[in-house]
Order: C-alpha cells, then structure tokens, then sequence
C-alpha cells in the first residue's frame, strides 16, 4: 500500500520530469486523476486507464466536500495497492486535496510521496514579468477573496473559473480600483492558444473565464494601506499637513466625529436592518473616511515619534477584544448581553487597576455621555432601579425639588439632577439619550423654520410677532412638519 502525488503541470505532460512518467506509466499503480478537464489529464486517460473525480464535484456543491469525497476515493483504493493521485499544475500550490490527503494517509500509516511538478504560477511570473521575491507577491484564491482585499503587493488572484466568477472579481476589484484600471488576465497557460491579454476591471466582468483563468493586479496605492501611504507622501510633502501636531488635529478629531454622528442619525432606526438608504450610506462612508484619516494621521505622527504605528493600534484593540470576550475566544459561558457587559467592566476593572467603577470616566466627555457612562458603570456593579416607573419617580421628585429651590445654587443642582433622571430613564427604556436629544433639536428647528414661513406669510418676524401670532404659528407649524 502507497500513495504517490504527482502534479501534472500547467498543460500538456511534456513538463514531467522521469520520477513522474515512470509512475504514472506503472501498470500496478492505479492512477486517479482529480479532473480530467485539464490537458495533461486528459492526455493521460488516452494513453492508460485512469479514474477521474470529476463525478464528485457533480454531487456536491462545497468544495471541501468534494476534496473530503476525492481523500475517501484515494485511501479506499490504496487500501488494495499502491495509487497514484494526478493533479493539475503543481501538488504543493493551492491543492486542498493534497493537503488533506496527507493528513489522512499519516493517520492510516500508509506511507505517501509528493513529486510537486511545475506550477502555472512560474508561467504567470514569466507572463507577466514579475519576480516573487524581488518585487514581493500575494496569491489568493477568487473563491474566498481576502476582506478587506490588499493591492500593495503584485496579487495573482487564482481560480477565476468560471464568467461569474470572473463578474464576482470585477465586483471586489472595483470596490477599490477604477472601473478602466488596467489588469491581466492570463488563460490556458502552456498551451499553444494561451491567453495573456490586458484588460480592465470593469471588462473582467464579460470575460469567457474557464478552469483555467488567472488574474493579475499590479500593486496599487488603495484601500486602507494606500491612505497609510498617501498620508505619509502628505506628511513629507504638503506644508499643511507638515506643520500639524497631536493638538492642532484634535479640534478635527471632533469635528469629524460629530460629523459622522450626524450622518448615522440620518441612517433609518433598524439600519442595517430593513431597507436599505443608500444616500444615507453613501454619507456615512464619506464621513467615516473622514474619520479614519484622523485616526490615520495621529498614528502617523506617533510612528515618526518612535511610539506606535496603525498597525499597532489595530493589534492592541484586537487583542483587547479577544481578552474582553472570553465568551467567543475562551470557555466563558453567558446567558445574555447585560451579562457580557458586566464581565467586560470586570475584565476592564483588572486591566486598568481600578479602585472603583467611577474611575476613568473621561472628564473632558460631554455630560449626557458622561452621565450615560457612570450609569451604565453602576448598573455593570448591581446598582440599579428595577423598573421604569422607579425611574419616572425620582424624575418627579427632582422637578419637584426644582421647584422648590430658593437659590440660584440650588436650582443650577436640581436641574442637574433633572437632566441625570433624565438620561437614566432612557438608559432604562434602552433609547440612546444623545440621539434622542438630537432628534428633539432636529424637530425644534424645522417647527420653528415653519414657524417662521408661516409669519412672513401672514408680513411678520419673530422680533416683531405678538405672543398670540407664535403661538398660533407654533400650533400650526406642530400640525405641518413631518416630524
């Protein structure tokens, strides 16, 4: 009992070297081919009997449960004799079959020898005139593409099989790159009718894509690592950007953030659930940008200092997640959401040394924030009301404590505890007390721009409206708007 891999090259059989013929030429060897939709294979098959898994690709749709399928076919019949597995191109470059069989054959002693062959690959790197290690490369497969996709790096994008996939490519390529960028497009490698030909993205999504199309991308300055780079450029070379500091940017900082704030109130209540708004989305993303390029620039500038870079910040916040849910990473059991919350405060409780859970609270956070995120803090210790209508009462009570002021102390006091009810109660009924806010103002100003068209139709201002002119515009201007 034995098992020998052998990789058929990129075409016909003439890339084999004598190791390979000879066991593919043994007539005691039984030989299974994964496909014959391969020029080398189906030489093959006319020359000797053969076995093709082709069968097992019609049967399933999960291309994992065809290589388990094809590992299951090749140790069955190792099990009576010695077999030879005959693949596409190279044994060692993108064959999950291969892999798994090894795997297989170790745990049921059989013993297994892989004679790689030539890969397509070296022909896409002649082609295309890349060299893999001077100029760097990545190889992903079109069939589980990276998310996000990076373009720094000369990308061989594999297994562009068929002309949906190929329309799929065109798709994730121009989440990124110009609809005319130019790419490769590389088929049928090795055979006299090969294809090299450049193209573009967008003309991707027509192409005849066989089992044997290849993309290349040359690097490109885009996504997340191309605004890491167009910011440094900026940093060398424009004397705006060259002049900034941590604190000269910080006023941006929050201009952006609240900026983004503004563009997410405008997303639908249940988004990203329900239908889809895509000119509200279309203004989160512009504002999100705005953003990340804050965030980007102030790594930026701590890189030049010594101190950290993106790449750093992005590992610090993902172990942080990690160590803060020990429900998904680890072997922590919970029942609901309030109780991952309460073991997040703990976990960040011990990593920050806190003496209590009113520490680090951000001073400087606006106070319905503030105050949301002491009350959430009490609430992660067991301090809490139980129900609303408590909530409602201390309300009640501190209004009437507002009333009852007899000093401009006290009342600055009691209406600060007023606001605190306030913003408790919407914690408890579970509505975001700084989005409610802003939706009330929204409806204050476009009530009060009605009322004040209402008053210039009627040849007056709000300067020189009587008390009973804008109450009545009021009244009218509550009936008309939308909101």
């Amino acid at each position: 009992m034995s098992i020998t891999v052998i990789g058929l090259g990129p075409s016909g059989l003439e890339h084999l070297d004598e190791q390979q013929r000879s066991a593919l030429a043994d007539p005691s060897n039984t030989v299974i081919v994964r496909t014959l939709r391969h020029p080398g294979a189906s030489v093959l098959s006319e020359s000797r009997p053969v076995e093709s898994c082709d069968d097992l690709y019609d049967q399933h749709t999960d291309y994992d449960m065809v290589y388990r399928s094809i590992v299951d076919r090749v140790m069955s019949a190792a099990s009576t004799g010695p077999v030879v597995y005959a693949v596409p191109g190279s044994a060692a470059v993108g064959e999950r079959s291969v892999s798994l069989l090894r795997s297989a054959s170790s745990d049921a002693g059989i013993p297994i020898r892989v004679l790689p062959g030539l890969s397509f690959l070296d022909f896409v790197y002649t082609a295309v005139g890349v060299d893999p290690i001077a100029d760097g490369l990545q190889v992903v497969d079109a069939r589980t593409l990276h998310d996000p996709l990076p373009l720094h790096l000369p990308t061989i994008i594999t297994q562009v099989d068929s002309v949906l996939r190929a329309a799929d490519l065109s798709v994730a390529l121009g989440r990124v790159l110009d609809s005319d960028h130019p790419i490769t497009i590389l088929d049928r490698l090795g055979d006299p009718d090969e294809v090299v030909v450049i193209s573009t993205v967008g003309s991707l999504a027509t192409f005849d894509a066989g089992a044997r199309t290849t993309v290349f991308v040359d690097p490109a300055t885009v996504g997340l690592l191309g605004l890491i780079a167009t910011n440094r450029v900026l940093r060398q070379e424009c004397p705006w950007d060259k002049k900034q500091t941590h604190h000269t940017l910080l006023t941006h900082l929050l201009e952006e953030a609240y900026e983004a704030a503004d563009a997410i109130m405008a997303l639908p209540m249940e988004a990203p659930d329900g239908d889809i708004d895509f000119g509200a989305y279309a203004e989160v993303e512009e504002e999100l940008g705005d953003l990340l390029l804050q965030v980007v620039f102030h790594a930026t500038l701590a890189s030049e200092a010594g101190a950290f870079d993106l790449d750093e910040v992005a590992e610090g916040i993902r172990r942080k997640l990690v160590a803060r849910h020990p429900h998904v990473f680890g072997n922590v059991e919970v029942a609901d959401a309030d109780e991952v919350l309460a073991n997040w405060e703990d976990i960040k409780r011990d990593e920050k040394q806190r003496l209590s859970l009113m520490d680090d609270i951000p001073a400087g956070m606006p106070g319905v924030s503030r105050a949301l995120k002491a009350q959430a803090r009490a609430n992660s210790g067991g301090f809490d009301w139980s129900e609303p209508h408590e909530v409602v009462a201390v309300l009640r009570a501190e209004i009437d404590e507002l009333a009852a002021a007899d000093d401009p102390e006290a009342v600055v006091h009691e209406i600060g505890d007023i606001l605190f009810s306030a913003v408790n109660l919407a914690r408890f009924l579970q509505v975001d007390p700084e989005v409610a806010l802003r939706m009330s103002v929204d409806r204050f100003m476009e009530r009060f721009r009605a009322m004040e068209d209402d008053l210039a139709v009627e040849g007056a201002s709000i300067a020189g409206a009587t008390a009973s002119q804008m109450a009545a515009a009021w009244a009218r201007a509550k009936r008309t708007t939308s909101t």
